[in-house]
C-alpha cells in the first residue's frame, strides 16, 4: 500500500512537473512574440506645406471652390438602374470644364462611358512597367434634409468642416484624384509607369451600368492585368481602435461576399378557428430563430482580420500587445470578446440579418405562407456554397425553403507581404501624409466597385483617405456626412504621392518633397 501511494505521488510530481514545463515554455514564448513581433516600417519623408511638391486647399482656393461644387449637384442613385441622370450629366460637364488644362493635355486622354461614368488614361513611357487603376465613383445616397444641421447638398464650411453627401463616400475621392491628376501633368512630364483612373456613376447600387461599362471597355481593348487597383475602403482611425494611442490606417485587402437568401414555407389558407398545430409563421419564426442563435463560426486566424492585428500589435498597449502577438493562444478569448459587438464581430465570421418577414393575408385566416430574407455577409475565407450549407444544417426543417435570390463570392486576398508592391507604396504615400501613423491589413465588410476588374488583378486596395474619430462612422450613409477642409487637403496629397511613388519598380519612395 506505502509502495502503491508512492508511485501515485511520484506520477503527480512528474505530471506538475512537465505541466509546469509546459506553462513556462508558453510563457517564454508569449514573452518573446511580444517583444520582437515587427512589420516593415520604411523612413518616409513627411510632406510639408513648405515642400514644392505640397498642393494646398485653403479657404478661397480655386480646388476647395471645385469641390464644393462637385458636392453640391445631387447625383443621387437609389435602385439598380435608378439615379438622376440630368445631375449625374451636369457633373461631368463642370468636371470637364474645371479641369481645362488636364482635359486638354497630351499626357491623358479622357473619354465619357456609359453616357455618365469617366475614364482617363494616361500613357507611361516605359511599357515594361504594368499600369494601375485608381477608382473613385460619382454618385451619392439620399439624404435627408430634416435631419442634418445644414443642407446635405450645400457644401456648407461650419467650423472648417464641409456638410454635404458624398464628403466622404465618395466625392472626396473623385475630386482628390482630379487635383492632384491636374497637379500631376501640370509639370509636363511623362511618368514611366502609365495609369488609368475610373469613376463610375452608379456605384451604390452595384455599378452594373458604370463601373462595368469601363470594364467591359478596356478588357475589349485588350487590357488584362493591372499591376493593383486603388478604390475607397477603410479609414484612417483615431481613437477608435483599442489598444491603439496613435492613429492608425486600415488598407482592406479583401472584401466580403453577399448572398440574398430567401426562406419560404408553404401551407394551407384555412379559417383561423381551426388553425394547424404549426403555422408557416410559426415554423419559419421558429429557423429564422435558430439561425439567429447560432450564427457561423469565428474565421479569426484564417483571414485578413488575423494580419490587422499582428500588424499592429508591436504599437500597441501592452496588455494588447500580448494578446494581439500571440493569437495563436489567445484567439477563443479575442473572439469571444469580439463577437459580443456588431462591428468587430462583422469582422471574424460571416454575419446573418434577417432583413424582411412577410406573411399573413388576413387577421382571421391561417397564413398560406411566410416568407422571410436574409443578407448574409460572407467571410473571405468562405464560400457562398458553404454558408447555404451551413443554413440548411442549422434550420434542419425540409419545409423551409432556401432560395438565393442573388450572390457574389467575397474578393480573393490581396498580397500584403513586405515586397508586395502595391501594399506597400500605399502604405509609403499614406505615411508621407499622415507621418505619425501605422498601416495594416483589413478586411472590408461592405462591397465597392472593384467586383467589376477582380479579372484584371487580385491586387485590389480598398482605402479612403478620411480621418475618422469615434462620432464619425455613423455618418457614412447617415446624417451629417461631413469632411474638414485639412483631410480634404491630405486627400489630395495623398493621391498626388501615390502616383509618383507608383512610377517605378521600387518600392522604396525615390521622389523629394523639395523637388518636382
Amino acid at each position: 500500500m506505502h509502495a502503491q501511494r508512492e508511485m501515485i505521488m511520484s506520477i503527480v510530481k512528474r505530471t506538475l512537473s512537465f505541466a509546469t514545463l509546459i506553462i513556462v515554455a508558453l510563457f517564454v514564448i508569449v514573452v518573446i512574440r511580444t517583444f520582437t513581433l515587427h512589420t516593415r516600417q520604411l523612413d518616409v519623408l513627411e510632406c510639408k506645406k513648405s515642400d514644392l511638391d505640397f498642393i494646398e486647399i485653403g479657404h478661397g482656393s480655386g480646388a476647395l471652390d471645385r469641390f464644393q461644387r462637385a458636392l453640391r449637384f445631387q447625383t443621387i442613385s437609389r435602385e439598380p438602374f435608378d439615379y438622376n441622370r440630368n445631375e449625374l450629366k451636369s457633373l461631368v460637364e463642370y468636371i470637364m470644364s474645371a479641369y481645362p488644362d488636364l482635359h486638354s493635355s497630351h499626357l491623358v486622354q479622357h473619354e465619357i462611358v456609359a453616357n455618365y461614368s469617366l475614364l482617363y488614361t494616361v500613357k507611361g513611357s516605359n511599357s515594361s512597367l504594368t499600369p494601375y487603376l485608381l477608382m473613385a465613383h460619382l454618385d451619392v445616397v439620399p439624404a435627408d434634409p430634416a435631419k442634418w444641421e445644414a443642407d446635405p447638398f450645400g457644401a456648407k464650411i461650419i467650423n472648417n468642416f464641409i456638410y454635404a453627401r458624398g464628403t466622404i463616400d465618395f466625392k472626396h475621392g473623385v475630386m482628390g484624384i482630379l487635383e492632384a491628376l491636374n497637379f500631376y501633368v501640370a509639370q509636363g512630364r511623362q511618368p514611366e509607369r502609365g495609369f488609368y483612373v475610373a469613376f463610375g456613376h452608379d456605384e451604390e447600387v452595384g455599378g452594373l451600368d458604370g463601373a462595368k461599362s469601363i470594364s467591359d471597355l478596356l478588357w475589349g481593348r485588350g487590357v488584362r492585368r493591372f499591376e493593383f487597383i486603388v478604390d475607397e475602403g477603410l479609414t484612417l482611425l483615431n481613437k477608435i481602435l483599442p489598444g491603439m494611442v496613435d492613429q492608425v490606417a486600415i488598407i482592406a485587402t479583401a472584401e466580403k461576399g453577399q448572398a440574398f437568401v430567401e426562406l419560404k414555407v408553404e401551407g394551407s389558407p384555412g379559417h383561423s378557428s381551426m388553425p394547424p398545430s404549426e403555422s408557416t409563421i410559426g415554423i419559419l419564426a421558429a429557423a429564422v430563430h435558430r439561425l439567429e442563435r447560432n450564427p457561423p463560426p469565428s474565421m479569426l486566424g484564417y483571414g485578413p482580420e488575423t494580419d490587422t492585428f499582428e500588424h499592429l500589435a508591436p504599437y500597441m498597449t501592452l496588455p494588447m500587445r500580448m494578446v494581439m502577438s500571440n493569437l495563436w493562444l489567445f484567439k477563443p478569448v479575442v473572439s469571444w470578446v469580439m463577437s459580443r459587438k456588431p462591428s468587430l464581430n462583422a469582422i471574424i465570421r460571416t454575419v446573418t440579418a434577417v432583413t424582411m418577414f412577410n406573411a399573413g393575408i388576413k387577421i382571421n385566416v391561417n397564413a398560406p405562407e411566410a416568407t422571410a430574407y436574409i443578407n448574409h455577409r460572407i467571410h473571405p475565407v468562405q464560400t457562398v456554397q458553404e454558408v447555404l450549407d451551413y443554413d440548411r444544417s442549422i434550420i434542419n426543417d425540409d419545409r423551409v425553403k432556401i432560395r438565393v435570390l442573388d450572390s457574389m463570392e467575397p474578393h480573393p486576398i490581396a498580397a500584403s507581404g513586405e515586397e508586395d508592391f502595391g501594399y506597400q507604396t500605399i502604405k509609403n504615400s499614406i505615411r508621407q501624409v499622415w507621418n505619425n501613423t501605422y498601416v495594416a491589413p483589413g478586411t472590408m465588410i461592405g462591397n465597392t466597385d472593384t467586383r467589376h476588374y477582380l479579372r484584371m488583378t487580385h491586387n485590389v486596395y480598398r482605402f479612403s483617405p478620411t480621418v475618422m474619430f469615434p462620432d464619425d462612422p455613423k455618418r457614412f450613409h447617415g446624417d451629417n456626412e461631413r469632411i474638414s477642409v485639412k483631410n480634404y487637403e491630405q486627400a489630395v496629397n495623398f493621391y498626388y504621392h501615390l502616383m509618383v511613388n507608383s512610377n517605378t519598380g521600387s518600392i522604396e519612395p525615390t521622389h523629394h518633397h523639395s523637388e518636382l
